[in-house]
């Protein structure tokens, strides 16, 4: 039996919440760091650097590690090539792919629709399809931005997106199923590198994130089970849905 095995139904219901970003340029280090944080992250976040490295096999691997795998692509072209790649990314097995919702109401149905019937024809459950509203890099998107784009997301299907913490409760507003995943976690004090937007996981998780995206402030430390540790263990999710994946949510 693992060590993520034992681990209490509360803690388990904390690790389906968040998300490890593996932002390197090699599968190796990827798997290595995948498996020193397992016991505190059910999903691992594959984006373009590691994707760009190793393709699809990254994907796999993190599958093949335990966890569920959240393809941070954000897919913006025309809607027949974003359908098509859609497509393939749901025949991988990801449970979440990312979607500029920038793109515009067509290309997010195409991208929806492209990952559904990838995973269909593959026997899979459908993807989560989330729909990027503002990048947490970006502090000078004009108010009415978020806004558009939450309904835009609505309105093609996808049943996620991609916000800055401070900008959960006003999705939610808009749209109270919605699943909103929060990248740009730091620990109090800590850095804010190129993620202007940053919050703490208590601040994300008070303002009502379903899945938080983790990276560097566990990735880069030198001790990665201890900076996960000292970052997850306080966290208690006592929330409506606390007992549920976000990816399951209806």
């Amino acid at each position: 039996m693992t060590q993520v095995d034992t681990l209490p139904r509360r803690d388990a219901d904390v690790r389906n919440r968040l998300a490890i970003a593996l932002d390197v340029d090699d599968l190796v280090e990827a798997t290595r760091i995948a498996n020193e944080v397992r016991p505190w992250f059910g999903v691992a976040k594959v984006g373009l650097e590691l994707y760009s490295a190793a393709g699809p096999d990254a994907v796999v691997e993190m599958i093949e590690c335990g966890y569920r795998v959240f393809l941070d692509l954000k897919l913006h072209d025309i809607p027949t090539t974003v359908r098509r790649a859609a497509h393939v990314v749901g025949a991988l097995g990801a449970s979440y792919l990312t979607l500029h919702a920038a793109g515009g109401s067509p290309m997010l149905r195409a991208g929806v629709e492209g990952l559904a019937n990838g995973a269909g024809n593959a026997g899979l459950a459908s993807p989560v399809a989330l729909a990027v509203t503002i990048l947490t890099s970006d502090d000078d998107a004009p108010p009415h931005v978020l806004g558009k784009r939450v309904r835009t997301a609505v309105e093609s299907g996808c049943r996620g997106i991609i916000c800055a913490a401070g900008d959960v409760r006003e999705a939610k507003q808009l749209a109270p199923r919605i699943i909103a995943v929060v990248p740009g976690i730091r620990p109090a004090g800590a850095s804010r590198d190129d993620q202007l937007r940053a919050s703490t996981p208590q601040g994300a998780l008070g303002a009502g994130a379903d899945l938080l995206v983790i990276g560097r402030a566990v990735t880069a430390a030198a001790d990665r089970a201890k900076a996960a540790a000292e970052l997850v263990g306080p966290l208690s999710l006592e929330r409506r849905s606390a007992d549920r994946d976000p990816a399951d949510r209806e």
